[in-house]
Parts: C-alpha cells; structure tokens; sequence
C-alpha cells in the first residue's frame, strides 16, 4: 500500500478469488477443468483422423501409412501437449494466470532486463500472437458443431440438406445465449465431458478388442517410417495431424482459472488416454474397413448408438465452443486494460464469479464470423483447410516467448535454453509448414484476421501515446496548482467533486476548464487514475493510493491488474472514508470527465489513415461513464479538441 493519508484497501475484483484455483488441486476442480479446459482437444478426434488420411494429400491409406499416422497422433500429444505445455510452458505462469497476453506481460516490464528494442519486437510478437487468437475463436465453433451434425449423414443421407442449416441454428443459440452467462450451463460441463471421454474410449475398446495390432502404432518408428515413404508429401500430413493438438493453447491460457496441478491430472489420468484409444480404435475399423475412413469416428458406434452418439457430440462441440467463446471474452477485457483496444461495453452475468463477463460486440461478431464460415466452406473437412495456420503460428510465438522467460527470469543456462528452445521449434515449424499449404485453401482467413486485429490494437495503443504526448503540454503541475488555490482560493461550493484523468500526474485538464469557466472549486476535489498494471491482480495492500495535496484536494489512484474490473464507486468509498471530512456518498458526487474530439492532421506520429481509424475507434469506444459504472446523472463531460 502506498499512501500519504491512511491505509485502503480494496476488494480483488475479477478473476480467480484468493485460495481458490491458484491453489486447491481437489477432484472436484479437477472435474471442472475437464469440463471447461479439454473441449476443443477432446473434440479432435471427430475429424482429425479422417483429415489425416485424406487421399487428397497424396499419401494413400495403406496399412502401413495408417499405423505412421498414428503414430504421429500419439507422439505429437505426447511431446506438444504432455512435454512442452504441461511440463514447461506451465511453468510461465505470471501471478498464477497463463495465456500469451500473460506470458507477454513477463517481457514485457521496463524494469525487466530484457533490452528496449527487444523488448518491444517481443511485445509485437505476444501482440500477435494474440491476435491470431481470434481467427481460431471463429473458426472453432463452426468446424466443431458442423463436424457434429455431419454425423447424421452417417445415419441416413436423408439428412444431408439440413446439416448446414441445423448447424446454423445451433450455432445462433449458443451465441445468443451468452448475455445470460455461462453459470448455469457450466455446472453441467464437467459431468457431460466425463461422459464424453468415456465414450471416446468405449467405442475405441470395441475396435481394439477386434484388431489390438495397430496397437503397434504407439513405436516412434512408425512415424519415422512414414516420413521415408512419403518424404515431403507426409509433410503435408502434419497439417491435419495437428488438428489433434489444437487445444493445447488453451490449456495454457485456463491455468489461472484452474491452477496447473488439476489441468496436468485430468489430461495424464482421462483424457490422454481415451484420445488415444479413440484415434487407435478408429485406426484398427480403417485397417478392417478402409471404405470407414469417410467418418471413422462415427462408423465404430453401433447402429442403434448413432442418434445418441450425434446428440452426444453435439453438446460436447458445443461446450468445446463455449470455452473458445469465453476466452475470446477474456482475451478482449485483458486487452482493453493493457490498453490495446478502445473501451467496450462489459456485462457482468455472475455477481458470485465476478470473472464471468460476456461481451456483447464480440459476441456478435464470432457468430456472424461463424455462420459465414458455415455458409462458404459448407463442409467440416473444407472448414479443416482454414483451421491449424493460426495455432501453428501461435504456437511458436509461444515457444520463443517462453525461452525468452526462461533465459532472463529464471536464470536457465543458455546452453539449455536453445535445447529445449530448438527442440520444441523444431516441432513446432514442422506443423507450420505442414499447414502452409492450407493457406490457399482457407488458411489466409485466420491469417486476415489477425492482420486486422494487429492493425486495430498496434493504432490505438500508438494513437493513445500521441494522445497523451498532445495533451500534456496543457498540464499544469499539481503543486502550481495547489499553491494558487492556497494563494487565492476561488469561490467553493457543497459537494466533492471527482475528475477522472488517465495521467497520474499533474492536474487534470477537465478541472481547469471548469475552473476557467465557472470560477468555483467544489469543497472536496480528487483527482482520480485508474492504473492497470502488467500482472493480472494487484494485491489488496496495493489496490488503492491515497495522497492529500492538501487545500482539501486529494489524488486517489486505483491500482487494477489487466484480469481485473475496475470498481470505481468501491476504490472511492474505500478511500475517502479514512479521509477527514464526510464520508464519500456516489448520489452526492459530481464526475468530470474529458471528452476530446481528435482532428487527423499532417503531425508526425503515425500515418494519417490510421490517424482517422484512431478516431472513428474513439469516437465510438464506450463512454468512461459507462465502463466504470459511474451514476450517468452525476457526469459532467467537458470537451475539447485535440489535433493528432
């Protein structure tokens, strides 16, 4: 806590709540991260066989190409998601949260010893990378559910005209029901997700028990044999053989939610080995039937398991779908407050889990995003085409970022660093140019939306410094101020009065427009900043600074880790009630806020198109007023105008 006038002390607002998922490691958390964490990598084995082995590669279905596929099915989650995610990249958790923004933010600081300039590429990178994160929340949920429904083909091909438009409509519900928020229909995850992993390994038993041969698979040499068949054609392969480790980002990126230990449990001990024993199953019914290998997945169940099999999958794509949902959500709030993104409206849909949030122009943007990917690429396996370049790119962002961590945080030895760095890139580049050749095929759409999403988060965090650098010849110092209010002090009125300002420094500009116009100063004047911070929670101690300028004027500075909400009316009261004077009552507050209209001009600083994209985001991010939950009838806006 740093304060001149009394202790304060604020509430943790978002994310995890202390001694909760940081460190309980019990059954009961465990199951949750079943249910919400390994959706979009239990999902895989709907499709991923079956686009590995698809002769459009080249590579024909011979029993011996078989068994190299599943062999690099195996030894790819073995070594991505068991060695370099469980093992290591877990281990580069900032404050216990995990996620690229968060693995960015260790860089990141400059207090770090990381060097300017490479700082700031490694800043680029993570940015990126987290860009690149969106186009695979587009992509997810088309490609999970319409894999699901495509199931009813295998049924009847009655069915085939109605699988886009069931999609469609499953697809619109599960958008339209996030404003209610995912407690409710989260309580359910984890018991239907151990359902579904059981299943996965039921109908994989029934296949194994009929032919255990290809249980042969499981010997690296099988892989390495398949690549001295196919030379760079069985490249190609690994393109469709990553779909099987597609989710391995988001096991990294919930850790803050669940803790490492629960994750690492269920993965070892239930999902781990049902994913292998489906994939296995589904390779010994392709050796038997090589006519099966058109739905694999769905041909090992029984006919009159089918139906229940479609329903089943169905809701397992969809809970794979709402993870996805969520941390496209989560992503955006943390961007937002690293200051990457203009202010958009957050709902708060739990008032026990206050890190539950929906996004309402996200949201819509994913399913109009979704549906149009359902509508132009009419099938799961053309959906496969524009599905892995993002991951893969992503992937190796992370590797780099994670060296880069554990060279200059943890000490490592150089020497073990490019080990393991060179190992994990090595695999990782080998799926990135496995899935280059999807580029064509549908691969450039993750590829435009991370570009745009770049261009969108790099203008506005560019345009915000020039913003701050235009406006802060107009400050005054704050002991300048305070002394000619002690010198002649100016007709004041009842009240306090609160000038929010995003410069902790100096005197807000809103306060000496209102000074020079009305000439009167209200009783009690805080300035107030919200600072967020690189970590994701700031500790109680440290939420809340309390300084007194004296001439009854006080500077209040909120302290928010960028997993956090901002709770203003709370930090207020917190800290103006061990204050002298009236305790801090909202209904008898009056907010000034600056509202700047920006002009694009010829200024140096940053092109003049994105000078103009800049102020059309400005224009219309959410009004202070509203993100910070402000009563609207105690705002005072006061404008000027800035030139960029």
């Amino acid at each position: 806590m740093n304060s001149k006038s009394g202790e304060a002390t604020l509430p943790r607002s978002g994310g995890s709540s202390e001694g909760g998922a940081h460190d309980s490691t019990g059954w009961a958390l465990s199951l949750a991260a079943l249910g919400v964490v390994f959706g979009d990598i239990g999902t895989s084995p709907i499709y991923a066989l079956r686009e590995s082995l698809d002769p459009g590669h080249g590579v024909a279905a011979t029993p011996e190409n078989v068994l190299g596929v599943l062999s690099l099915i195996f030894w790819s989650l073995l070594l991505v998601i068991t060695v370099k995610y469980l093992l290591l990249v877990m281990r580069a958790d900032n404050h216990g949260e995990g996620g690229i923004i968060a693995l960015t933010a260790l860089v990141s600081p400059p207090s770090s010893e990381t060097p300017k300039g490479s700082r700031k590429l490694l800043v680029l990178i993570g940015l990126f990378g987290a860009a690149l994160l969106y186009g695979d929340s587009m992509i997810t949920p088309a490609i999970s559910v319409l894999s699901a429904i495509e199931g009813l083909e295998v049924a009847t091909p009655v069915f085939q005209p109605y699988v886009i438009p069931i999609t469609l409509v499953i697809l619109v519900g599960l958008f339209s029901v996030q404003r209610r928020g995912t407690a409710g229909i989260g309580a359910v995850f984890g018991p239907v997700m151990v359902v579904w992993f059981s299943v996965l390994a039921l109908l994989g038993v029934g296949q194994l028990v009929q032919n255990p041969s290809v249980l042969v698979a499981l010997s690296p040499h099988h892989a390495v044999a398949f690549f001295g068949r196919n030379g760079l054609i069985g490249l190609l392969v690994l393109g469709s053989v990553f779909l099987v480790v597609t989710g391995g980002e988001a096991l990294y990126a919930d850790m803050g939610h669940f803790g490492k230990k629960p994750i690492q449990r269920m993965f070892l001990i239930a999902v781990l080995p049902a994913l292998m024993i489906n994939y296995l199953g589904q390779g010994a019914l392709v050796l038997s039937h090589p006519e099966a290998l058109e739905h694999p997945f769905f041909l090992m169940a029984p006919g009159w398991a089918l139906y229940p099999l479609v329903a089943l999958t169905t809701i397992a794509t969809v809970i794979a779908s709402q993870a996805v949902i969520t941390g496209a959500f989560s992503l955006t709030r943390q961007a937002i407050q690293l200051g990457y993104l203009p202010r958009l409206k957050i709902d708060h849909t739990s008032e026990e889990h206050i890190g539950q949030i929906y996004l309402p122009a996200v949201n819509w943007a994913l399913m109009i995003a979704c549906i149009g990917l359902v509508i132009g690429f009419q099938s799961s396996s053309r959906l496969a085409s524009a599905y892995g370049v993002a991951v893969t790119t992503d992937m190796v962002f992370t590797t780099i970022l994670f060296a880069v961590v554990a060279r200059l945080r943890w000490k490592w030895s150089l020497t073990v660093v490019i080990a393991i760095a060179a190992g994990i890139l090595a695999i990782d580049l080998a799926f990135w140019l496995g899935n280059l050749q999807k580029i064509p095929a549908g691969g450039w759409f993750p590829l435009v939306v991370a570009a745009g999403m770049f261009a969108i988060m790099t203008t506005w965090k560019t345009g915000r410094r020039i913003l701050r650098s235009r406006l802060k010849d107009r400050r005054v110092p704050t002991v300048m101020f305070v002394d000619d209010v002690r010198r002649n002090e100016p007709l004041r009125c009842d009240g306090t009065a609160v000038y929010m300002d995003s410069n902790p420094n100096g005197t807000p500009l809103a306060l000496l427009h209102n000074l020079k116009h009305n000439k009167v100063l209200h009783a009690r004047v805080v300035f107030l900043t919200v600072q967020i911070h690189e970590i994701p929670h700031v500790a109680d101690e440290d939420s809340v600074e309390i300084e007194d300028l004296g001439m009854n004027i006080y500077r209040v500075i909120v302290n928010v880790g960028f997993a956090e909400s901002p709770e203003v009316i709370e930090a207020l009261q917190v800290a103006l009630d061990r204050v002298e004077g009236e305790p801090f009552a909202a209904i008898k507050t009056t907010f000034f806020l600056s509202r700047e209209s920006l002009i694009a001009t010829k200024k140096k600083g940053m092109m003049r198109w994105r000078k103009h994209v800049f102020s059309v985001m400005a224009k219309n991010a959410q009004s202070p007023t509203s993100y910070f939950r402000i009563p609207a009838n105690r705002v005072v806006e006061l404008g000027m105008q800035v030139e960029l």
